[in-house]
């Protein structure tokens, strides 16, 4: 799955944006021929699993009768050139399962190429960042309990079936949870129950932020992949705020006292910044920043091809003038300039927050006007 098209169909993406993204949930299930439960089936699952140097108690967590279990209980304490890590024993780990204890699997987005690829197209589509789960469980088992998330969610059901509980319960646009809320504290603002899915090898379940819902394995041990998606919310942008209004005097001059004038020049100032500050947020420039800030979240698949090995491609800075192309295309010519030397795969790794078509452009612009040559 490379595409958010393939991974919604036969629902469209048109159709997803328009009546469920941010709305409400959306089951899909598994259409004729579909190949999606492919993502990850048994034998690659064990496979994960038998990387045991892989995991860590963070990573590969237990979950019995919704709590976790306590580390020391499936791990043993290893030594690595990290440090001392609780290190998931194979054989205690199968005690459990036999007991039917649920395994998560976290941080699984670049061990399996299928869910990167998928990973990779949700981050694409949504400008988001993403990262994805694998949760096994048995006959009446959950690895978590009645919640809901800060992030969207993408599950896709890869092995036996998965009984999804949906309450009336909504939080809007979380960003994170009350401190000191309890799994009592769940229970209690979810609501009443008013609908059950039954996810199938194939379907595909979004779950946008703040429903609550929990999840139960009927009579088949299940296996299931959850993407979790991060679009930036609209604070995000005041991170960026602080160069360009550097550069606007009305913020580097200081404020007047609030005694002053009975309050009346404070307020008077705190309005024109205000007005500046929309200014700022408006412009062509700032968007500009923010899309960037929103490429820098999309994960990117790695594409190793061993034995071939891709050939570098090298240039130099001459001393020459750089041509006018825009600010996206300075960005580009400074970090040429600070390198002096370079190949042109560094400079796109490097620059990761534009695409690689308009780095090749701004190079390509810094060619023929004599700034850049080939070594």
């Amino acid at each position: 799955m490379r595409t958010l098209e393939e991974i919604l169909h036969p629902v469209t993406p048109a159709q997803f944006r328009a009546e469920y993204e941010g709305r409400q949930p959306l089951h899909v299930p598994a259409a004729e021929g579909s190949n999606k439960r492919a993502l990850l089936p048994w034998d690659a699952f064990n496979g994960l699993l038998n990387q045991s140097n892989v995991w860590t108690s963070e990573r590969l967590q237990l979950m019995h009768q919704d709590a976790a279990v306590p580390p020391e209980q499936y791990c043993k304490l290893k030594r690595t050139p990290e440090g001392h890590v609780w290190r998931p024993a194979p054989a205690k780990v199968e005690v459990f399962l036999s007991a039917g204890t649920s395994i998560l699997a976290n941080d699984v987005l670049t061990l399996h190429s299928p869910i990167t690829r998928a990973g990779v197209a949700l981050g694409e589509a949504l400008a988001a960042e993403v990262g994805a789960s694998v949760f096994c469980s048995f006959k009446g088992g959950r690895a978590v309990a009645t919640h809901y998330d800060v992030h969207e969610v993408f599950a896709v059901q890869t092995e036996g079936e998965k009984v999804w509980n949906l309450y009336e319960g909504r939080v809007i646009d979380p960003v994170g949870y009350p401190p000191g809320m309890t799994q009592t504290d769940f229970n209690k603002d979810c609501g009443r129950l008013v609908s059950t899915i039954t996810m199938r090898p194939g379907d595909v379940l979004y779950m946008p932020r703040g429903f609550y819902h929990d999840t139960v394995t009927p009579d088949q041990p299940s296996l299931h992949v959850s993407f979790t998606v991060m679009p930036l919310t609209g604070r995000s942008i005041l991170s960026l705020l602080d160069g360009p209004a550097l550069q606007d005097a009305a913020f580097r001059a200081w404020l007047p006292s609030a005694d002053a004038g009975g309050g009346s020049l404070l307020q008077a100032r705190l309005t024109e910044l205000a007005t500046r500050l929309a200014g700022i947020v408006a412009s062509p420039a700032f968007r500009d920043e923010v899309a960037l800030l929103q490429r820098r979240l999309i994960p990117r698949a790695p594409d190793f091809s061993l034995p071939i090995r891709k050939p570098a491609t090298l240039y130099r800075v001459s001393g020459r003038a750089f041509p006018d192309m825009g600010p996206m295309a300075r960005r580009v010519f400074d970090w040429m300039i600070e390198e002096r030397q370079f190949a042109v795969e560094d400079l796109v790794a490097d620059m990761d927050s534009l695409s690689e078509a308009d780095i090749r452009n701004a190079l390509a612009g810094a060619e023929q006007a004599g700034a850049v040559q080939r070594v």
